[in-house]
């Protein structure tokens, strides 16, 4: 199957991605095309590309478009080497990425394998004399599934998928949740921090301000207004699963989530909608939105992620979930202050002592 790379259905997926845009925003994108960003990784960028053909294709057949432009469009790639800045790609923060922090997901997702796994392994083995599986072969035998899902062209459900219960299911897609949440979300205590630079930076776009921002932004790009445009209607960023999940984190979505239970199943209800598969399934998307409504004083924001709109408690979202501009901004406080990117480089002390539930 290959590694790292993006499957035929995928590439579908983004190009279905770029036609949604573009019907979504038609009365914006009629006149105009997006400023787009990738972090450098070969399936992330490519991920771009068929997503901007799937926009461009959606305003061929639009008679009121007004832009001519032809493919390709101007790509602006973010290098993911070793010791460069990249919002779009976590790598800087030693802290996080090496020692006891970085293990507080890998260990979450063992306390909670070490729950549901063993009666499917032993289920296996009783089925398969001689094989011995483990409870890690059980989860690597499990993690085929999606995997064969989206390598047949049409994303048709594998049958290999039946060798599994629907509970069980449930299950591992819970063990996928805990682990973002211990090592990319608010779980971790360095898990949003990687999330500021990419909120800054969405902050410049909306207040249309220089980037203001020390930790994981690119100087050089974000001061080049052609790297960098302040003016733009409409953006288009290509990231990872993870890094959405710190971006979402550093803005604060999921403040009213309370730590996971590594040893019982949780609802969406009980986790307040933190969820892998409503989150960061395969070709997510979010759109940040900034409107202006009529009869109101101030411009408006909104976040949609994957369809949803997202409830804006921290800065006092309406029942639209909506908040005012300023109070998005002010909202974002954590962001703006740097998140705990001091804490990146210094000792870390006690964290291998964090308690999971």
């Amino acid at each position: 199957m290959g590694a790292d790379q993006l499957t035929t259905f995928g590439q579908q997926e983004l190009i279905n991605s770029g036609t949604k845009f573009y019907q979504r925003y038609k009365s914006l994108a009629q006149g105009t095309t997006p400023f787009v960003r990738a972090s450098g990784q070969d399936r992330v960028v490519e991920s771009a590309q068929n997503w901007t053909q799937g926009f461009h294709n959606a305003r061929l057949q639009d008679t009121s478009s007004t832009v001519n432009e032809s493919l390709p469009f101007n790509i602006v790639q973010i290098s993911e080497d070793q010791g460069q800045n990249n919002t779009l790609n976590h790598d800087l923060c030693t802290n996080f990425e090496e020692g006891p922090i970085n293990e507080i997901g890998d260990d979450a997702e063992a306390k909670w394998q070490a729950v549901f796994a063993p009666p499917i392994t032993a289920r296996l083995n009783e089925n398969l004399p001689g094989v011995n599986f483990t409870d890690d072969d059980t989860v690597s035998l499990m993690d085929m599934c999606p995997f064969n899902t989206v390598a047949n062209n049409n994303g048709n459900l594998h049958p290999f998928c039946g060798l599994f219960t629907a509970t069980e299911w449930q299950q591992y897609d819970y063990l996928a949740t805990v682990g973002k949440f211990y090592s990319y979300s608010i779980g971790n205590p360095l898990g949003p921090t990687q999330g500021v630079g990419f909120t800054n930076e969405l902050i410049a776009r909306m207040t249309k301000s220089a980037v203001v921002d020390r930790t994981t932004t690119n100087a050089t790009l974000d001061g080049n207004n052609a790297t960098f445009p302040l003016d733009a209607v409409l953006y288009a960023d290509f990231s990872h699963d993870n890094d959405m999940m710190t971006i979402f984190s550093a803005m604060g979505l999921f403040n009213s989530t309370a730590p996971l239970s590594n040893t019982t199943l949780q609802t969406v209800q009980e986790t307040n909608g933190f969820a892998v598969n409503r989150i960061v399934p395969f070709s997510s998307r979010a759109y940040f939105e900034k409107m202006t409504c009529t009869g109101a004083a101030e411009e408006m924001v909104r976040v949609v992620i994957n369809d949803r709109v997202m409830p804006l408690d921290t800065c006092g979202g309406d029942a639209l979930g909506r908040c005012t501009l300023s109070a998005w901004v002010n909202s974002l406080s954590f962001a703006r202050a740097g998140g705990l990117w001091d804490s990146c480089f210094t000792p870390a002390t006690g964290n291998s002592t964090l308690q999971l539930l």
